[in-house]
């Protein structure tokens, strides 16, 4: 199953899923389970598997407003030089003269000749790195939700052997939602950029 998982998340409640789909909707779902658990809840990113902290504080609607105020972009930090409405951020890249001189060489000059090298190296390395950030987020879940549990180390070291039957083998006994969350995480969900 491939989809885009930049903008999904997921909460649990203890071991239990309680909610995925978009942030706000997530959000929402963890607001109100908060006010009849006192189980922990987490919510997690299903690019990254890492945890998610927010501000669940006021009215659903008020809860909406602030996530749809706080995008990517302003995450990042203040704006520099660049082209804004292109999305051009300047940053700072450190190379040997050789490499100056070879990017100044080139039609366009150094930006037009990296922005080139790095579409190509995206298109050349694109599944791998796909299945790299799949396994990354595969793993940081692990790690947050089944640190404790049995087979963990074991089955870390299947995933990063991409040895699929091993893994789901050694996840079997686990709690349903924990084991299926790793799965699909690992599944190779398209979150290229």
């Amino acid at each position: 199953m491939i989809s885009d998982q930049t903008s999904c998340f997921t909460a649990f409640e203890g071991q239990r899923r309680i909610a995925s789909g978009p942030l706000a909707d997530v959000a929402l779902a963890v607001k109100h389970a908060e006010t009849r658990t006192t189980a922990p809840i987490a919510i997690y990113s299903d690019a990254t598997g890492r945890p998610v902290d927010l501000d669940l504080r006021g009215s659903d609607d008020e809860i909406t407003a602030r996530l749809q105020r706080t995008s990517p972009v302003e995450a990042t930090g203040p704006r520099g030089r660049g082209r804004p409405k292109l999305g051009v951020v300047a940053r700072e890249v450190t190379l040997l003269p050789r490499h100056w001189e070879w990017l100044n060489a080139q039609p366009g000059g150094a930006s037009v000749a990296l922005r080139r090298l790095v579409d190509e190296a995206r298109r050349a390395n694109g599944e791998r790195d796909r299945n790299r950030a799949a396994r990354d987020a595969a793993y940081h879940f692990m790690s947050a939700m089944a640190g404790n549990l049995a087979n963990f180390e074991e089955a870390s070291r299947a995933l990063f052997a991409d040895d699929r039957p091993r893994l789901t083998g050694l996840i079997a006994t686990w709690p349903d939602d924990i084991r299926d969350h790793v799965i699909k995480l690992w599944s190779g969900f398209d979150i290229s950029l």
